[in-house]
């Protein structure tokens, strides 16, 4: 069961829609850390999973994903921007707006004045322990009515996800029809309450909340440990049982450094 699960049952409540004076100009960016990890046993396993990775989720994949993204929370897309790298690794970027756009303008990466989308990926590997973490890094920053909380489960989903850290921030402030400035406009305790109860049990999850600064942070990782699922090209049949109990606490180990955020001695 998570951690703070009084709030998860608070699921967002219907609030009088503001009567804004022009447009809004609250900025809402929901970022994301996502690990995937796992225990490959030789060098060229290792080599071959940060190949398999790199390729499985390249920028062409990951256009797809922001793009779905962009349709989930109603926003439409400006412009375009991905980069593969070498050795590895992908980035790409889009630039959204709530309303269509026509004819489209020429756009930049220096013209991120609004909202955008940007998914980054890091895959590496430990030789001397033979542990593999990937990580990707999602920004979503909307202006405006479109929340980029709609897509949290799409993101979830959409990748290997071990290990879950998120940040929600409002920032700005818009005014109503009197002049008056608000910092927010709706109401939220925590992330955990937009994300789908079917996800939240397979989790351990822990709130790090900020309310008076509109800051929200949760922290998710997987419950269920079954060493095969973290095994890249060999099975656990094919591990001696102190080889097993290793591979357990050094996984373990890369996990909570990862949750905690910090060296576990």
């Amino acid at each position: 069961m998570c951690a703070k699960s009084a709030k998860k049952n608070h699921r967002p409540k219907r609030t009088r829609k503001l009567k804004l004076r022009g447009f809004n100009n609250l900025t809402k960016t929901l970022s994301f850390n996502i690990y995937d990890i796992c225990y490959a046993r030789s060098p060229q396993a290792r080599k071959e999973y940060l190949e398999y990775i790199d390729e499985e989720y390249n920028s062409e994949r990951l256009v797809r994903i922001l793009s779905e993204v962009a349709e989930i929370i109603g926003a439409n897309i400006l412009n375009v921007s991905s980069q593969d790298y070498d050795p590895m690794g992908a980035s790409v970027t889009i630039l959204i707006a709530e309303e269509p756009v026509d004819p489209k303008p020429d756009q930049v990466l220096a013209h991120l004045d609004k909202s955008h989308l940007c998914i980054h990926t890091y895959p590496e590997t430990d030789s001397k322990l033979g542990i593999s973490t990937f990580r990707v890094d999602v920004d979503v920053s909307t202006c405006g009515k479109i929340s980029p909380l709609r897509a949290l489960n799409h993101l979830v989903e959409s990748f290997e996800s071990d290990i879950v850290l998120m940040d929600y921030k409002v920032r700005g402030f818009t005014r109503d029809v009197r002049g008056t400035k608000h910092y927010i406009d709706h109401k939220i305790l925590s992330i955990q309450q937009y994300i789908r109860k079917s996800i939240l049990e397979q989790y351990q999850c822990v709130d790090i909340n900020i309310h008076q600064e509109n800051l929200f942070h949760t922290k998710m990782m997987l419950q269920d440990f079954n060493l095969e699922n973290y095994l890249f090209a060999t099975a656990a049949r094919d591990l001696t049982e102190s080889e097993k109990e290793r591979v357990k606490e050094s996984l373990r180990r890369e996990m909570t450094e990862i949750f905690y955020s910090k060296n576990i001695f």
